[in-house]
C-alpha cells in the first residue's frame, strides 16, 4: 500500500488560521442562466466538504455540478446547484442562510454519539438496527404506543434484509421528553425482544439512545455501514435494479499524484453526493479533489481521495470493499414500487395505527418518513407487496377507505419509477384535495427541533 505523507499541523495553528482567515461564501445568480453558483472558499479542515454538501442538502437544492479541491491547507469549492424544480435560489431568506451557514459562524462539524439517554430539546432520540421482515415497523410502533410513548419524527430505512431507525418519542401525556430509566429501560427490552424475533443468528439486533443530535441520514448511513450491510454476498436487494440503473464504480491508482481515483456512474438523484461522501467519511477517506456533474438521467462523479493514514487504494480486496460500500450508500435510499403520502391532525398511536393498516393489507414498508409540524403529522411510506410483488391498485383503494373509516387526512399516492429519491417521485394516482408537492421528512424534522 502506498504512503504519501504531509507535515503535521498543530491545531491551535489550525484555529488561528481558521480565525485569522474566515470562510468566504459567494452566491452568484448573474454568470448562469440555469442554476445558482455557490463558492465557497476557506481553511482545510478534516470533515469541512461533508458539512457543505449535508448543509445544501438540508435546503433540499440540487448539486447539478460541483468541483471541488482541497490539496494543502485550503478548501475550495464550487457548487451549481437549483431547487426542486431546476430553477435558481432567489428566495433572499434561502441565500441568507446558505451565506451564514457556510460562513465563519456557521461552522460547526457534527459528531456522532452512542452513550446514554439523551433528550433532544423534547425529545428522546432511539436507535434501531436488525433484520427486516414484513410488520416490523408496525410491531415497533405498537409497542412504543402500549408503552405511552408518543413518535414525533421517524426515519426508516431498509437495505440488503437489514432495518435502521431513528425516532423521536416523548411520553404522550406531558409531551415531554422521558428521563425516568425505569421506563426507559422497559422500552429498550421491549424493543430488543422485537428486534430478536427475526434475527437470523447471524447478526443480532441492537437498541440504543443516541446522545446528541446527529443529521438522521447522516446517521442512518453510520448505523448500515457499521453492521455491515454492504456484506450481504448473496443476498437480494431489496430493490432488483434493471442493469441501467445499476452503479458503475471504478478505483484506479494516480501514482505520480499519490491518489485513488474513485469513479461513479449512476442514475442520477437528489442527495446522490451527500450519499457518496458520507460514506467516503465513514470509511476514513479524504477526498482532494472531485468532479460531480450530470448528462441528463445520469450522474458522472470522480473522487481523487486518499485514507487518513495517507494510504492510497492499492489492493484488489480493497478496492473491492471501498466499491461494495459506495454501492451501499446509493441503493439504501432507493426505493421503487408506490409512495404513500398521509397528512393528519396528530395524535397518540397515529403511527401505531396506520402501520397496521399497512401489514393487515400486505403491505410491508421500505422507507418511511415521520414528522410533526405543529399539530399536523405528514408521513410518507414506500411500500411494496409483503411476497415481493408489484402493489395492486385496488390494495390501495381498499387501504384509503379503511384509514379514511378511522381518521380525517389526505392521501396522496405515487407511483416511484426507478431508483429516485423521495424529491423527484412521479404521480401515479392522487387523491382531490391534496398540494402536487413531496415532504422532504429528514429536513422538516431539523427545522422543527431547530
Amino acid at each position: 500500500m502506498a504512503r504519501v505523507c504531509w507535515p503535521y499541523f498543530d491545531p491551535e495553528y489550525e484555529n488561528f488560521s481558521t480565525r485569522i482567515n474566515p470562510p468566504r461564501v459567494s452566491v452568484d445568480n448573474a454568470s448562469l442562466h440555469d442554476s445558482t453558483l455557490i463558492k465557497v472558499d476557506s481553511v482545510n479542515k478534516p470533515g469541512i466538504l461533508l458539512e457543505v454538501v449535508q448543509i445544501l442538502t438540508d435546503l433540499d437544492l440540487i448539486i447539478t455540478k460541483a468541483y471541488i479541491s482541497s490539496d494543502g491547507g485550503w478548501f475550495m469549492d464550487v457548487f451549481h446547484v437549483t431547487d426542486q424544480q431546476g430553477k435558481k435560489i432567489t428566495d433572499s431568506k434561502t441565500i441568507d442562510y446558505i451565506e451564514k451557514a457556510l460562513g465563519p459562524k456557521g461552522h460547526t462539524v457534527e459528531g456522532a454519539k452512542r452513550v446514554g439517554v439523551h433528550s433532544v430539546g423534547d425529545h428522546t432520540a432511539i436507535e434501531l438496527i436488525g433484520r427486516d421482515r414484513p410488520g416490523l415497523l408496525s410491531e415497533i410502533s405498537a409497542a412504543l404506543a402500549s408503552l405511552h410513548f408518543n413518535v414525533v419524527a421517524a426515519e426508516v430505512w431498509t437495505h440488503n434484509r437489514r432495518i435502521a431507525c431513528v425516532l423521536y418519542v416523548n411520553d404522550d401525556t406531558t409531551n415531554r421528553a422521558v428521563d425516568d430509566p425505569n421506563r426507559l429501560s422497559v422500552m429498550e427490552e421491549q424493543l430488543k425482544n422485537i428486534l430478536r424475533g427475526c434475527e437470523d443468528g447471524e447478526k443480532v439486533g441492537r437498541t440504543s439512545f443516541s446522545m446528541g443530535f446527529t443529521h438522521m441520514d447522516r446517521r442512518l448511513h453510520q448505523m448500515l455501514f457499521a453492521d455491515r450491510d454492504y456484506e450481504c454476498a448473496g443476498v437480494t436487494t431489496d430493490v432488483d435494479y434493471p442493469s441501467a440503473f445499476r452503479p458503475r464504480i471504478t478505483i484506479e491508482c494516480c501514482k505520480e499524484k499519490g491518489y485513488s481515483a474513485v469513479s461513479v456512474r449512476c442514475k442520477d438523484r437528489a442527495k446522490l453526493m451527500f450519499d457518496i461522501v458520507c460514506t467516503l467519511t465513514d470509511m476514513q477517506y479524504v477526498v482532494f479533489h472531485a468532479r460531480i456533474s450530470s448528462d441528463g438521467p445520469y450522474a458522472s462523479q470522480e473522487y481523487f481521495v486518499r485514507h487518513m493514514d495517507g494510504c492510497t487504494l492499492d489492493t484488489e480486496g480493497e478496492k473491492e470493499r471501498v466499491i461494495k460500500c459506495i454501492e451501499a450508500a446509493i441503493q439504501r435510499r432507493v426505493s421503487e414500487g408506490l409512495s404513500l403520502e398521509l397528512s393528519a391532525k396528530d395524535r397518540v398511536g397515529l403511527l401505531s395505527e396506520v402501520t397496521r393498516i399497512l401489514r393487515e393489507n400486505g403491505l410491508s414498508v421500505s422507507r418511511a418518513g415521520v414528522s410533526t409540524i405543529g399539530e399536523q403529522a405528514l408521513n410518507v411510506f414506500y411500500v411494496r407487496d409483503a411476497s415481493g410483488n408489484p402493489v395492486d391498485m385496488r390494495t390501495i383503494e381498499a387501504l384509503r377507505k379503511e384509514i379514511a373509516r378511522t381518521m380525517m387526512l389526505n392521501v396522496n399516492v405515487k407511483k416511484v419509477s426507478g431508483p429516485v429519491s423521495a424529491g423527484s417521485v412521479k404521480t401515479s394516482t392522487e387523491t382531490s384535495g391534496w398540494a402536487k408537492t413531496s415532504f422532504f421528512f429528514g429536513n422538516l424534522l431539523e427545522r422543527f427541533l431547530a
